[in-house]
């Protein structure tokens, strides 16, 4: 048995009740699409059954799942990504994030980790960094950081929700090295607005879009994939678009290996990079395509991890 903790040994879902397209982060979210059902209760209707499909999934497959019910006021339309606003360490630490669209600031309810604690989870620390919101500075979870939890490592592009000085801040306090790369999207060269859908780092890989990365960073980021012993799974913009590097590695409570990524981003994968993951874990593929239409984000967005210890009790 491996003693990495890089896979996630449960992970948090917001269940949602409005949700749509949130016209406040279509601005910097090149993934989001919008239309007449942007809002519609058809689109809330599909959203509730890809999640719930979605949660039977992992629960299937004995990977743990805490959900927590969304609330109708106040309207949250991306409530159900909850991984831009908290995020869940070992030691039993908590995070929340300040976050760039004004309305998804109210996604930050106070209950949510007492209800984790209700459901027996130790928490002996909560930082809140989000008060730099208020002047215009943004660290939006791990949307904006990729942590490398065995080595201690912190992968960031730059963006408008990713703000360098708040990185190194968090990166100090909570012992990680920042690792600090830009990427930018194929049809307009502007910022990716996270680095959760250029990279997916798992125990034993890496999946990243390259091609989006400036060639004089390449070698940087490879020397680190290199020197932490994972193997470089390259994905094409194409397959970035398709949400191929919005994925996360979880275990179950038997402690197996699962790779969660949409089916979307599954179809988009040639046979030899799918064969790669499987080497290492088993692909989990649920379908979300309205979730990602909408939305912007995919599997890994709607996810958090959960990286505290549990009462034995």
């Amino acid at each position: 048995m491996s003693n990495s903790i890089q896979a996630a040994p449960a992970v948090m879902m917001v269940r949602p009740v409005r949700f749509g397209a949130n016209p406040e982060t279509a601005v910097s979210n090149a993934f989001q699409q919008s239309d007449e059902n942007s809002a519609s209760e058809l689109t809330q209707q599909n959203a509730v059954k890809e999640f719930d499909a979605f949660y039977d999934l992992l629960k299937e497959n004995g990977i743990e799942v805490v959900v927590i019910q969304d609330t109708d006021d106040p309207h949250t339309p991306d409530s159900i990504f909850p991984n831009n606003w908290i995020s869940f360490h070992e030691g039993n630490i908590v995070v929340k994030y300040p976050m760039e669209a004004e309305n998804r600031r109210f996604e930050r309810r106070e209950d949510i980790v007492d209800i984790l604690k209700e459901a027996g989870y130790l928490v002996s620390d909560v930082k809140d960094i989000s008060e730099p919101e208020k002047s215009g500075k943004f660290l939006e979870g791990t949307g904006s950081i990729v942590f490398d939890y065995d080595n201690k490592l912190a992968y960031a592009n730059l963006s408008t929700r990713t703000d360098e000085d708040l990185l190194k801040n968090l990166c100090e306090e909570m012992g990680f090295e920042p690792v600090i790369f830009h990427a930018y999207d194929q049809k307009y060269g502007k910022d990716v607005y996270h680095t959760n859908v250029v990279m997916c780092l798992a125990e034993k890989f890496v999946v990243i879009c390259l091609d989006a990365i400036p060639e004089e960073e390449h070698g940087m980021l490879l020397d680190k994939f290199e020197q932490t012993n994972k193997k470089v799974i390259a994905i094409s913009y194409a397959q970035m678009n398709n949400f191929a590097g919005n994925m996360l590695e979880v275990k179950n409570n038997e402690g197996k290996s699962f790779t969660i990524m949409s089916k979307t981003a599954y179809d988009s994968l040639l046979e030899g990079q799918i064969k790669e993951i499987e080497k290492h874990s088993t692909i989990l593929t649920p379908s979300i395509p309205t979730i990602e239409k909408y939305g912007g984000g995919s599997v890994r967005c709607m996810l958090a991890g959960v990286w505290l210890e549990k009462n034995a009790n």
